[in-house]
């Protein structure tokens, strides 16, 4: 199962810089999308589906806002949209795919930066999804959890972490709560395989130059449950591809 995880900062926007020309070069059997930023009447299905994927999309209910996807070549056994937190399903945040014994979940994590009452919000979105997954754990033993996490979990994950250690997206809270994930039994799929520095999968675009001079942070991420770990054939990230502001990360899994 090759999987990818891409925020495309807007799917009519990405498709406009040629996200569909990419699909053809069939980069994985499943895509998971972050910040659709349409609604589903509003995306070219089409075109889509032309390339052999078939889309599956939750979104905000506030239009051109946050929203995931899941784009598969493989047909899902059961799709369930949002997961029972009525602020998150109000901003289309979780999509879930079961796939034989194995579930995938597509998430964009809430962002804190546009101040306080978004980053208490954040905390309390991180333990209540936290809570969700522990708990399908008890009946879906295999997880797959892609998304855009809006954290940079280590200084290996951020070119800058002096500068950055008061940001919404390394601050310690977020980062001890990435912790907790791990000590809950969830590996990180990338760093499972390489455990180079200077990867990174999102750069601002305040600064256009940061992206040439990778000087990024890595916040998309594939965390699988620790017994899917040693499943993991191969991960890489792809600066190169350039729809958003963020890049795809790929993940192969044998199962």
């Amino acid at each position: 199962m090759r999987i990818i995880t891409y925020n495309v900062n807007g799917i009519r926007a990405a498709i406009k810089k040629g996200f569909i020309d990419w699909l053809k070069t069939n980069p994985a059997d499943i895509i998971c999308i972050q910040e659709v930023k349409a609604q589903k009447e509003d995306i070219d299905i089409t075109a889509i589906e032309s390339v052999g994927y078939r889309p599956f999309f939750f979104c905000a209910q506030k239009k051109g806002y946050s929203g995931v996807g899941i784009l598969s070549k493989l047909e899902p056994d059961n799709v369930e949209y949002g997961h029972g937190n009525e602020q998150s399903d109000f901003e289309g945040r979780v999509l879930r795919a079961d796939f034989g014994d194995v579930t995938l979940i597509n998430a964009y994590f809430p962002s804190g930066t546009t101040g306080e009452p978004r980053q208490s919000y954040k905390y309390t979105w991180l333990d209540e999804f936290l809570d969700y997954l522990n708990e399908l754990k008890k009946t879906r033993r295999k997880l797959i959890v892609c998304g855009d996490y809006n954290i940079a979990h280590k200084e290996i994950d951020i070119h800058n972490p002096v500068s950055n250690k008061k940001s919404s997206g390394f601050l310690p809270e977020e980062r001890a709560w990435f912790d907790k994930l791990v000590k809950n039994g969830f590996t990180d799929g990338f760093r499972y395989l390489n455990k180079d520095p200077h990867q990174y999968t999102w750069w601002s675009v305040m600064r256009p130059s940061t992206r040439l001079e990778n000087k990024g942070w890595r916040i998309d991420y594939i965390n699988v449950t620790d017994n899917l770990k040693d499943q993991i054939q191969a991960v890489k990230i792809f600066p190169e591809v350039k729809h958003s502001d963020h890049c795809p990360v790929f993940l192969d899994l044998k199962l």
